[in-house]
């Protein structure tokens, strides 16, 4: 099927003399995670993981993809006749290299613009014109021959309020605007899903387990454009935004309103989110000031109403956590369980939580060998049945109206080797040698990593990822500028200075193919310590409250030091979550926060 959709995709190549088509993971806005209608690299190679790039040769097809999927990528993609580029390895060229090396003289490589932001298509026709050739952006060869693809995504926009946001739109769109005019700009393109919804306090549905609509905005110095699909717009949203002086557009209108823009307009856009099509439409004259969007800095630091709200959604979240892990320990081995019913019931405990809308993604629910693929996905059909030995990795989140959670744990079905807990209390370690960093201002993930990553690379061992990314309120799980990793990966954003009001996860971990994973994942609030002679100290909250499975923690490597923080994590959590349990929970929480 893979290598039909192929010949029918250079069947269109040819007609146009188009050397190699780019299919990203991407939609009109450079969102991680996409709707159906947009998952073209999926339908074109087979691979499902949620990064990855395809480009398409008459000869050959290759798929690029991150550390996180190479076990998953290589077993989707045999007898495609598309070819996994494992990204970041030795000896592996990038996509640009690649395509430097064997474009022809003359050569056209095309992608849909609207996919492709403006820097990377600026990085490609460098490359075109390098061995004098060009680009053909404008049109969708992947829609041509999609027969049934999915429609666009629709779904109702929904309000917001300010005791759970914490800031008006008139105060977020007066600060924007403040910004604007510091960088000398008097417009302002935004097309980051996440950017325009937090502005403007909307959520809706169009990406599965993203809280958005797709949407556009144009801001100027008096005026702010809201641009949506209007069937997805209620009566009450719409007297909302022009109660703060917001007027509406249609979705693709904004293709046309760029072009409309005076030629003296100085705009603000980020050319590594805003797609090429658009800023191919600006006029003549327009100068382009190239800067990440206010707004994102802003929406990462949460202000203290969306902190005091997102704690006590990990409280929520963590009572559906540890009901789960109680279910999972005293019922394993009793009654049938697989990857799925064990994923479906922590669900259902979730759901029955006040405010919960939704999960925050899908949930990664691995034993044994298959907790080895970092972003494994288990199906009714092909799962794993849990077995009272080994272990289970659980990587999962909830949306509520307070914000978003992401948690990882591991826990022990039953008898576990010496090395399996050996690796586990490293990841152990790892995860609180983090959370309890001290720093000076200034610092950025990049300087604390190797707190996360010590105990691991001690042992030769590593893990192919970032240590944490930032999380989003009510929005991507996954948010920038902040993140914790060893080194820049510039397409992953999250190299920025940590801030605080800052939400970054803690998730270190060890992946052995064909074994076992473990993760132990926490959110950790960026605050502000004690400022001195030596300048502004820094320090972080921990605010998951779920116990971390002690059947797997081997005392002979925690030090003093290592018992005392976990002692101290554990009556916090029993503290704080067993007011919500029943009598046995309870009782059984007592025995999982016991001092050791």
């Amino acid at each position: 099927m893979i290598q039909e959709r192929l010949k029918a995709l250079r069947d269109e190549m040819a007609k146009r003399n188009i050397d190699y088509y780019v299919v990203p993971t991407s939609d009109f806005h450079e969102s991680e995670y996409v709707g159906e209608y947009f998952k073209a690299r999926k339908w074109i190679t087979g691979f499902t993981g949620s990064a990855g790039t395809a480009v398409i040769g008459m000869d050959e097809a290759g798929l690029w993809t991150d550390g996180r999927y190479f076990i998953q990528a290589e077993n989707q993609l045999k007898g495609s006749g598309v070819t996994l580029f494992k990204m970041a390895q030795e000896g592996v060229p990038t996509i640009n290299e690649y395509l430097a090396k064997n474009l022809k003289n003359g050569g056209v490589i095309g992608f849909d613009g609207r996919v492709v932001n403006t820097c990377l298509a600026g990085t490609f026709r460098e490359i075109a014109e390098d061995k004098n050739g060009s680009l053909y952006t404008s049109e969708d060869l992947i829609d041509i021959i999609w027969k049934d693809r999915p429609a666009l995504p629709s779904s109702k926009a929904w309000i917001l309020e300010e005791k759970y946001s914490g800031e008006s739109v008139t105060s977020k769109l007066a600060r924007i605007r403040k910004e604007m005019a510091e960088n000398g700009a008097d417009t302002h393109i935004m097309t980051c899903l996440f950017d325009i919804e937090w502005t403007f306090n909307l959520r809706g549905g169009d990406i599965e387990h993203v809280p958005v609509n797709l949407c556009f905005a144009l801001i100027d110095e008096k005026s702010a454009c809201y641009y949506i699909n209007e069937a997805d717009l209620d009566d009450g949203v719409r007297a909302y935004l022009k109660e703060n002086g917001v007027t509406l557009r249609p979705y693709d209108a904004i293709y046309d309103d760029v072009k409309a823009i005076k030629n003296t307009a100085k705009v603000l856009l980020n050319r590594a989110q805003v797609n090429s099509r658009i800023t191919d439409l600006l006029p003549d004259g327009v100068t382009i000031i190239d800067k990440e969007n206010p707004a994102e800095l802003m929406k990462s630091c949460k202000n203290e109403v969306e902190l005091q709200n997102l704690i006590k959604a990990h409280i929520k979240d963590a009572v559906a956590m540890t009901k789960f892990m109680y279910w999972l320990k005293t019922n394993v081995g009793k009654i049938e369980m697989t990857e799925v019913t064990a994923q479906d019931y922590l669900a259902e405990l979730r759901s029955k939580q006040e405010g919960f809308i939704d999960l925050s993604f899908g949930t990664i629910s691995g034993y044994g060998p298959n907790a080895a693929m970092m972003h494994y996905s288990a199906t009714p059909d092909n799962c794993a049945t849990l077995e009272p030995h080994g272990m289970l990795l659980v990587d999962s989140g909830g949306h509520y109206l307070e914000g978003s959670t992401d948690i990882t744990r591991t826990f022990a079905l039953g008898p576990v080797s010496d090395i399996e807990k050996k690796h586990f209390t490293a990841v152990l370690r790892a995860n609180m040698n983090l959370s309890h960093a001290r720093f000076l201002y200034g610092c950025r993930g990049l300087n604390l990593d190797i707190l996360a990553r010590g105990p691991i690379w001690d042992m030769d061992l590593d893990y192919q990822c970032g240590t944490g990314h930032g999380v989003g309120y009510l929005l991507n799980i996954h948010e920038g500028p902040n993140g914790f990793r060893w080194r820049i990966v510039p397409e992953r954003k999250d190299s920025g200075v940590l801030e605080e009001g800052m939400c970054t996860t803690d998730e270190p971990g060890i992946y052995l193919e064909g074994q076992y994973g473990i993760r132990l994942e926490n959110e950790l609030i960026c605050r502000k310590g004690a400022k001195n002679e030596y300048g502004q100290f820094m320090y972080f909250e921990d605010m998951t409250y779920v116990p971390f499975d002690i059947d797997l923690v081997d005392e002979r490597y925690l030090n003093a030091i290592d018992k005392e923080r976990l002692n101290e994590y554990h009556k916090k959590v029993f503290e704080t979550i067993s007011p919500y349990l029943t009598k046995d929970e309870k009782e059984w929480l007592k025995t999982y926060t016991r001092q050791i």
